[in-house]
């Protein structure tokens, strides 16, 4: 026997570290009331998200979501004068939360933008723009409409459009075929 050993489980035993870490992080999770889980509930569903989804944009950024960009891609929209893929629209008339629209090139972006009743439409920074541009072009728009950024989801679909909402300091990214399927657990 060694001195001073208390007879516990051994300290590299697999159990004994799976107990540590399992009550570390139940210790640091906060306890929410049952009411604020339900009302946090009926505002994931009323911006069209599942909840886990939502309460990571929350724990990520400690506001909640009041805009969301839409990419005319997420849309399912790649020709001037098309409208929406179907049932994208009729779920952007159930959002609780202002949206926006960013529009590729070559589309008439207030024409989309009257068509998805979005509060204002940007055309979004090409390919291959610098990062600088990106942030630049997105912290301009974000300034000119009054949002805090971090409260500003990107729903959208390529590597492009993700890397125009970590320029813009956004809250978060959602692919659009996850948001409109329902399935939305990306952040």
């Amino acid at each position: 026997m060694q001195i001073a050993h208390n007879r516990g489980p051994a300290l590299d035993s697999t159990g004994w570290r799976s107990h540590c870490w399992t009550r570390a992080r139940r210790d640091l999770l906060p306890v929410l009331p049952i009411k604020v889980v339900r009302l946090r509930v009926r505002r994931a569903q009323a911006l069209g998200l599942d909840y886990k989804t939502y309460a990571g944009v929350r724990a990520t950024t400690g506001r909640d979501l009041i805009a969301f960009l839409f990419s005319s891609n997420a849309l399912g929209v790649f020709r001037d004068g098309q409208d929406p893929a179907p049932g994208r629209g009729a779920r952007l008339i159930r959002l609780e939360a202002a949206r926006h629209l960013g529009a590729g090139p070559g589309l008439d972006m207030a024409a989309l933008a009257g068509r998805i009743d979005a509060a204002s439409a940007l055309r979004l920074p090409d390919f291959g723009a610098p990062w600088s541009g990106m942030r630049d072009r997105m912290k301009g728009w974000i300034a000119t409409h009054r949002l805090p950024g971090d409260a500003v989801l990107m729903v959208s679909e390529t590597d492009h459009e993700r890397d125009i909402m970590a320029a813009a300091g956004l809250a978060g990214f959602v692919s659009g075929q996850r948001y409109f399927e329902g399935q939305s657990h990306e952040v």
